[in-house]
């Protein structure tokens, strides 16, 4: 845990119980604040009452004691409307912040010497991949590494920091949208594309949360950001114009002067007097397809920012075992494979892993995204028969009415029973893809509670068939 400095003596109120919400109390209260938490729904407030924290309904609270309003990052600060605590704190003028702003706050308050490295990762799709993947490379050469964030623990239920340190941070949009004080050592923005625009107002209120990344920074630090979409593009010109950091500009789809590549798999380095073959990513398994390229030379330029070799750099990309959710192998009946990619929560993400595979199975649905899945109509070719479920199953019905063949499945489990008979029943190599391109909250807890089902009906399939060849 990392105990929070700067409000030693002084009451906070958290709000959400979560993990992100839990964390902070507790990395509060150890720092030697004076925590009061709640959340609207009973279940949470009678967890956080169990480990012992103090209880306060903030809808009848007197807020003109609080030093500040700690929020869980779901929820709403300004779009589609503000949650009725941040009325009550704006009203009462308590700053508003998330666990990212307490942890800044924390390692600023540190001695200098005591300071870690911050390596800050956002973008629409693969950003997790990209963590865990500069984190696999920088601990694969020994730097003390920790992994955290939007990704597995909470940055302050990480172990505490010290000067060798390296905290590699997932960043969502709702985080930085919370977070001001942040200044990262290497800050990565690796693509933007239309996503939670109901939480953001609009595109430019989207791209200016994620652009918080980059505040802060100055020289000696090192801003990493793709250049193969428009709004990314646009923000490496404003950044260079600024002539604050070191930039490097990456991408995946066309070769640079000046930054870092890829280009039919090989990896190239443009950020010397001349370029240089670095690896060819089509050898690392793990790293499949051009999205994975990209998220492969985000990690390369942070690796190197960081001061490892080009030598280490390329071994740790060549040696990362992948991640859960996203495009991971989870089984594999006879000559059919089941790929997990619940990550995947919008249709750009799907996109990647649908531009894959040749011919696909392919598991859709959930609680919808703006736009749906017609974007991906010129991927329908490659879908073999879709399986529907959730919420969205009707919407995305009838936009692959008469483009490629369907069934609504409305549940995990029928979806993978339904997939894996037509799959076995072609008798060719067969991929069963879920990549649904939509939230999981109107069946699942999240992402990863998603992946587990489809995990589990996998191996309800296996077992059946494991107990017949023993028998």
């Amino acid at each position: 845990m990392i105990p929070v400095r700067g409000f030693e003596d002084k009451k906070v109120a958290v709000f959400g119980l979560a993990r992100t919400g839990l964390a902070a109390a507790r990395a509060l209260v150890a720092g030697g604040a004076r925590v009061v938490v709640w959340d609207d729904k009973a279940a949470a407030r009678a967890a956080a009452a169990a480990e012992g924290f103090v209880l306060e309904d903030l809808a009848a609270a007197d807020w003109t004691g609080l030093q500040a309003l700690v929020l869980s990052p779901g929820v709403p600060l300004t779009f589609p409307k503000p949650h009725w605590t941040v009325e009550r704190a704006r009203a009462a003028g308590v700053p508003i912040m998330g666990d990212i702003e307490l942890f800044a706050r924390t390692v600023e308050a540190a001695p200098a010497h005591k300071r870690p490295k911050i390596v800050a990762i956002t973008g629409t799709n693969g950003k997790s991949t990209t963590t865990a993947l500069v984190g696999h490379v920088c601990r694969r050469a020994g730097r003390d590494v920790r992994i955290g964030g939007n990704i597995g623990v909470g940055v302050l239920g990480l172990e505490d920091m010290h000067g060798g340190a390296v905290y590699v941070l997932e960043l969502s949009s709702y985080q930085l949208e919370l977070t001001s004080t942040l200044k990262a050592d290497v800050a990565i923005i690796l693509n933007i594309s239309p996503d939670h625009l109901e939480r953001h107002g609009d595109m430019d209120g989207y791209v200016a949360a994620k652009r918080r990344i980059l505040a802060n920074q100055g020289k000696g630090d090192a801003a990493i950001v793709g250049v193969d979409d428009p709004w990314c593009a646009h923000i490496v010109t404003e950044i260079t114009a600024a002539n604050r950091r070191t930039i490097v500009p990456i991408s995946a789809r066309r070769s640079m002067g000046r930054g870092v590549y890829a280009l039919q798999g090989m990896l190239y380095d443009a950020t010397g007097e001349r370029v240089s073959e670095v690896c060819d990513l089509t050898r690392a398994v793990s790293l499949p397809g051009r999205h994975n390229w990209q998220n492969a030379a985000a990690a390369y330029a942070a690796a190197r920012a960081l001061g490892l070799s080009v030598e280490a750099a390329a071994q740790g990309l060549m040696t990362f075992p992948g991640l859960a959710h996203r495009m991971e192998t989870v089984g594999a009946i006879g000559q059919v494979r089941f790929v997990n990619d619940s990550k995947a929560t919008n249709a750009d993400a799907a996109r990647q892993a649908l531009a894959s595979y040749p011919r696909v199975y392919w598991i859709a649905g959930g609680q919808p995204k703006t736009g749906g899945i017609e974007s991906l109509a010129d991927l329908f070719g490659a879908v073999t028969r879709a399986y529907l479920i959730g919420e969205a199953q009707d919407a995305f019905a009838a936009t692959l009415d008469g483009r490629a063949p369907y069934v609504r499945c409305g549940t995990m489990d029928a979806a993978v029973r339904a997939a894996f008979a037509d799959a076995r029943a072609s008798g060719e190599d067969a991929i069963v893809l879920l990549s649904p391109a939509c939230a999981s909250f109107d069946q699942f807890a999240d992402f990863e509670d998603r992946g587990e089902a489809f995990r589990a009906a996998v191996q309800a399939l296996a077992a059946p068939a494991t107990t017949q060849a023993t028998a």
